[in-house]
C-alpha cells in the first residue's frame, strides 16, 4: 500500500512539474490572455459565486445581508405560486422554441448553403436580421394589436374567420402561442451563423470520397459527413439555444406587459427581475438565479451527451 502511494505521489509531482514547465514556456501567451481572463473572472465567475452566496441570505441592498439558510429556496419551491407558474411557462417556451428553433436554424443554414454565393449572403442577412432588429417588438405589436387596426385581426375579419377583434396579447389563452411565434422568428441568432460557417468549412472532397464509398443520397451525406464535421458548431448552437430559451424575458415584457394578464406570460427571468429590481429582495432573486443556472447546466449536459453520439 505504501509503495502504491509513493508511486502515486511521484506521478503527481512529475505531472505537476511538466505542467509548470509548459506554463513557463507559454508565459507570453498567458500574458496576452490575462486581460480577457481578468474580465471573465470579474464579470462572470465572481458574480455567479456572489449570487450563490446571497441566495442563502436576506438582502435588500439597504441593510447588510443576513444568513437564513435554505429559507429562500423553501419559500420559492413550496410557497411561491407565481414562481411555479413562471417555471411552467419557461419550460413550455424552452421545450417548444429550443429544439424547434435549433432545428429551424440548422435547416435554413443547410438550405442556404446550397444557394449561389451572392444569394446566400443576402439570405443570411434576411434570416439573421430579426434577431438584431431594434424595432422588431414594434412590428409584432402592430401585427397582434388588439383592435380592428391590428394586421392579424384585420386579415381574419376580412376573411370571415372572426367577427370582432381579438386581444391576442391580453387574453391568457392566446398570449403564449403569440409569444412562441415571435420567439421562434427571432431565434435566428448566433447559432444560425455558426451553422452557416460550419457548413462552409467542410472540405468538399469528403463528399466526393463519400459517394465513392457508397453514399447514395443527401440524407446519408448529412448523417455520415455533414453532422460529424459540424460537432463543435452543433454543440455551440445547442448551448445558445438553451440559453436563449431559458432566458426569455424581453419578448413577454415588451408585448404582453409586466406583469402579463394572470401571469400567462410570466417567466423565471421576469420573476427574478420582479424581486431583484422592483422589490429589491436580492437574496430571493439570487435563489431564483441559482435554480435557473443549475437547470440550464443540467439541460446543457444532457443535450451535449446526445449530440456527441451523432455520427459515431
Amino acid at each position: 500500500m505504501s509503495q502504491f502511494l509513493s508511486k502515486y505521489v511521484k506521478s503527481r509531482k512529475r505531472k505537476a512539474s511538466i505542467a509548470w514547465d509548459k506554463a513557463r514556456r507559454m508565459r507570453v501567451c498567458y500574458l496576452f490572455l490575462l486581460p480577457h481572463a481578468v474580465l471573465f473572472l470579474t464579470f462572470y465567475i465572481l458574480p455567479m459565486f456572489t449570487s450563490i452566496f446571497y441566495s442563502f441570505s436576506y438582502y435588500n441592498i439597504l441593510e447588510p445581508a443576513k444568513f437564513i439558510g435554505f429559507k429562500n429556496y423553501t419559500n420559492l419551491l413550496l410557497q411561491d405560486d407565481v414562481f411555479l407558474i413562471a417555471v411552467k411557462n419557461t419550460f413550455l417556451i424552452a421545450i417548444i422554441t429550443g429544439p424547434l428553433g435549433y432545428l429551424l436554424s440548422f435547416g435554413f443554414a443547410w438550405f442556404i448553403n446550397e444557394l449561389p454565393r451572392w444569394i446566400r449572403t443576402l439570405a443570411v442577412v434576411i434570416f439573421y436580421a430579426p434577431s438584431i432588429a431594434g424595432n422588431a417588438y414594434t412590428i409584432f405589436s402592430i401585427i397582434f394589436r388588439g383592435d380592428a387596426y391590428g394586421w392579424l385581426n384585420a386579415i381574419l375579419m376580412k376573411a370571415g374567420i372572426i367577427y370582432q377583434p381579438r386581444l391576442w396579447l391580453s387574453d391568457p389563452s392566446t398570449i403564449m402561442p403569440m409569444l412562441i411565434i415571435v420567439i421562434l422568428w427571432m431565434s435566428m441568432a448566433t447559432g444560425f451563423l455558426a451553422f452557416v460557417a460550419g457548413l462552409q468549412g467542410i472540405d468538399r472532397s469528403q463528399y466526393e470520397a463519400g459517394y465513392v464509398d457508397g453514399i447514395r443520397n443527401r440524407w446519408q451525406e448529412l448523417y455520415y459527413i455533414t453532422l460529424p464535421n459540424m460537432k463543435p458548431m452543433l454543440l455551440f448552437g445547442a448551448v445558445m439555444a438553451i440559453t436563449q430559451s431559458f432566458n426569455v424575458a424581453d419578448v413577454p415584457m415588451a408585448l404582453a406587459g409586466f406583469p402579463s394578464t394572470d401571469y400567462a406570460a410570466h417567466t423565471v427571468v421576469l420573476h427574478l427581475y420582479d424581486y431583484g429590481f422592483t422589490r429589491f429582495e436580492m437574496g430571493y432573486a439570487s435563489a431564483i438565479a441559482t435554480i435557473l443556472f443549475l437547470t440550464m447546466i443540467l439541460c446543457n449536459k444532457m443535450i451535449q451527451s446526445m449530440l456527441r453520439r451523432v455520427g459515431t
